[in-house]
C-alpha cells in the first residue's frame, strides 16, 4: 500500500524538436525579429527611471484599440504583470469574445502608478453600425474630449454638451501613442469591414497635430505558431510570425518595424522571463514614440 501511494503519474513526453529538414521549413537561417540583449532588470529599469522629454505634459497616454478579443486589457494586465512580477488583473478581462468586454473609458495606471505613462483601453471594433465603439468617439479620445468612466453607445457618440465632454483638454488628456493590438493566429479572417475601420482611425490619426504616432501589437503569436508555442524563443527566426507580420503590414498599412509581437498572459499563474522580455521591448518602443511625438509638438 505504501507503494502506491508513493509512485507518481509519469511526466507527459516533450514535444518533439524539429529535424534539420523540419528547421528549414520552418525557421529562417537568421533571425529577421532584433533580439534585446538586454535583460528584463535593465529594461524595467530604464522605463521605471524613464523622464519625460517635456515634464508638463505629466504623463504619456497610450490609447489601445482593435478587434473584439484581440487582447487589449490582456496586453494592459501583462504590461503590469511584468513590472510587479506577479499576475494581475488590473483590466477586466472576458473568457470569451463574442462582444466587447469593455464597455467604459477608463485609465489604466501601472505598476501602482508611479510610471510616466498610462494605458487608455477602448470598445473593441465589431462589425456592423449598432455594435462596438464608433469611430467617432475614437477619435474624439485620440484629441482628448473624451472623460474618465465615458459609458461608449455603439448607437451615438460622444457630442459636446455632453457632461463626460471634454470642451478644453490639457497636453497630458490627449493621445500620444496610438496601439492598434491585432492577433497574429486571426489576423486573415478579420473582415474587411473592421479592418477599413482600423484605417479610418490611423489615418484620421496621421492628421491631426503632428500625426500621432501608431504602432500595432501582435498578440496571439503562440497560437499562430505550434514552434513558437513550443518554446517562445523561436518567435526570432519562425517564418510563420514573420508571414503574419507582413500580412498585417499589407492589410493595416503599417511598417513591418512598427509591428511589436507579443504572447499576453492569459492561462499562466506566475510570470514568465520571456514573455516579460517581449511584452517590456515593445513598451519601450511604444513610450519613446510617444515621448518623441510630444517633444515634437513643443518644438513647433
Amino acid at each position: 500500500m505504501g507503494d502506491s501511494h508513493s509512485k507518481r503519474s509519469p511526466s507527459p513526453p516533450a514535444p518533439p524538436t524539429p529535424s534539420p529538414w523540419q528547421n528549414k521549413l520552418l525557421f529562417l537561417a537568421k533571425p529577421f525579429i532584433s533580439c534585446s540583449m538586454e535583460s528584463k532588470s535593465d529594461m524595467e529599469t530604464k522605463l521605471r527611471e524613464f523622464c519625460l522629454t517635456e515634464q508638463d505634459v505629466g504623463q504619456l497616454r497610450i490609447v489601445l484599440f482593435g478587434p473584439v478579443g484581440a487582447g487589449k486589457s490582456s496586453f494592459i494586465n501583462s504590461v503590469n504583470n511584468a513590472f510587479l512580477g506577479r499576475i494581475t488583473s488590473k483590466a477586466l478581462v472576458a473568457s470569451g469574445a463574442g462582444t466587447s468586454f469593455t464597455t467604459t473609458y477608463k485609465t489604466h495606471k501601472i505598476g501602482h502608478g508611479r510610471l510616466p505613462f498610462v494605458f487608455n483601453d477602448v470598445m473593441g471594433l465589431e462589425e456592423g453600425g449598432s455594435a462596438g465603439i464608433l469611430n467617432e468617439d475614437l477619435i474624439s479620445g485620440l484629441e482628448g474630449h473624451i472623460k474618465e468612466n465615458y459609458k461608449f453607445n455603439p448607437i451615438s457618440p460622444l457630442s459636446n454638451g455632453n457632461s463626460y465632454y471634454n470642451p478644453s483638454p490639457a497636453m497630458g488628456d490627449k493621445v500620444h501613442c496610438v496601439v492598434n493590438v491585432i492577433p497574429a493566429d486571426k489576423i486573415s479572417m478579420v473582415t474587411d469591414e473592421v479592418i477599413n475601420k482600423l484605417r479610418s482611425v490611423r489615418n484620421k490619426a496621421s492628421d491631426l497635430g503632428n500625426r500621432i504616432p501608431q504602432v500595432v501589437v501582435m498578440t496571439m503569436i503562440d497560437k499562430a505558431c505550434p514552434e513558437v508555442d513550443r518554446d517562445l524563443q523561436n518567435i526570432y527566426r519562425s517564418k510563420k510570425i514573420k508571414q503574419k507580420m507582413q500580412e498585417c503590414s499589407y492589410r493595416l498599412g503599417v511598417p513591418m518595424n512598427c509591428i511589436l509581437p507579443v504572447k499576453n498572459y492569459h492561462e499562466e499563474i506566475s510570470v514568465d522571463m520571456k514573455m516579460d522580455l517581449l511584452i517590456l521591448s515593445a513598451l519601450t518602443q511604444i513610450v519613446h514614440f510617444a515621448d518623441d511625438y510630444v517633444a515634437s509638438l513643443y518644438d513647433r
